[in-house]
């Protein structure tokens, strides 16, 4: 374990940009973390995972810990059902292909996601259909203040639609070490009602499809759409999709007739940001580095040498317009430092 300063973070964030840590280090174990925490780093402590979810604006006058814990366990299983407990540096995509290799079945459809698994329960994961929460059973942190270790269960985590305990009230007093994982063995529930998916299955004659046949055709979709970070930087999704009211939803309806969306309930409702953004013009504009994906508008992307300021400014740009175009207020989905 090496304490280093000034180091660059840009190998570190998936949206590639050369901000620098004004004090770094990466820890292996937890007892490599509680000694760091105990030491009273001189700055600010900022806790880092997979970068995949974040933007930087600025260099951290900040002590960055990376967070490199690593391992798998099982901790229980029958014929029907398995309890895993992954360690929280563990690649997320990685765990995904480990649970399809060994028959496990519930993570396929969160295919090929960017970022660590240590931070997938902060931002509740989802992707064509399912959340991390459907197969979450709790998570290991470390108190920062106290040291202790605490677990908490799915119901103390408060998951909500890309929200959790960790983005509100624990957020910044907590470092989740470990979560552990419910997969079935067995009688799988197989989430394909997504078009896409469908598609692709169709398209290979596939009528009953395993887990593996599933998380395939949600790798093939997102590789068509979204760029692979370690070509193109970008951290996925910049945008949540706003969820309206009645009220709002039927103003909307009567400006935009062809416009698709979702029923949560009765009185909710979901619109895709990537239509929102590119009804306002902005899918596969390029302004200097930063841009709009041509494949796919709620992914923001640089080109090579954008700063975290001009991603930003883009990024509050598509929102004015949205907002003025539709009335409606999308928001970001990354962390912004």
């Amino acid at each position: 374990m090496r304490i280093e300063e000034h180091k660059s973070l840009k190998t570190y964030n998936t949206f590639g940009i050369d901000c620098a840590a004004r004090y770094f280090v990466s820890v292996e174990s937890i007892a490599e973390l509680k000694q760091v925490l105990a030491s009273k780093p001189p700055s600010e402590l900022f806790i880092l995972g997979g970068g995949s979810n974040m933007l930087l604006i600025d260099d951290l006058e900040a002590f960055v810990i990376h967070i490199n814990l690593k391992g798998i366990e099982i901790l229980k299983e029958n014929d029907s059902e398995v309890i895993l407990k992954v360690m929280a540096g563990e690649n997320w995509h990685d765990f995904v292909l480990y649970c399809i290799e060994n028959g496990f079945g519930g993570v396929e459809n969160l295919s090929l996601i960017p970022g660590n698994v240590g931070t997938a329960p902060i931002q509740n994961i989802g992707a064509y259909g399912v959340e991390l929460k459907d197969t979450f059973m709790s998570c290991e942190t470390l108190e920062i203040e106290s040291l202790n270790e605490k677990e908490f269960t799915k119901e103390e985590v408060n998951f909500g639609y890309r929200n959790s305990i960790f983005k509100n009230e624990a957020k910044e007093k907590y470092i989740i070490t470990s979560v552990t994982f419910l997969l079935t063995k067995k009688n799988h529930k197989k989430n394909t009602a997504y078009g896409d998916i469908q598609k692709i299955l169709s398209e290979k004659n596939i009528d009953h499809p395993t887990i593996q046949d599933i998380s395939e055709a949600v790798i093939a979709i997102r590789q068509s759409k979204l760029p692979d970070p370690k070509n193109l930087g970008n951290s996925g999704s910049f945008f949540k999709n706003p969820i309206v009211d009645v009220d709002t939803f039927k103003e909307f309806r009567l400006k935009f007739p062809e416009a698709p969306f979702y029923e949560i309930s009765p009185s909710e409702f979901k619109i895709p940001a990537g239509w929102l953004i590119e009804n306002a013009g902005f899918k596969g504009k390029r302004f200097g580095d930063a841009g709009v994906h041509k494949e796919q508008a709620l992914v923001l992307v640089n080109y090579g040498n954008a700063t975290g300021k001009e991603i930003w400014d883009l990024a509050m740009n598509i929102q004015k317009a949205v907002k003025e175009s539709t009335g409606i207020l999308i928001e970001p989905e990354v962390n912004i430092f």
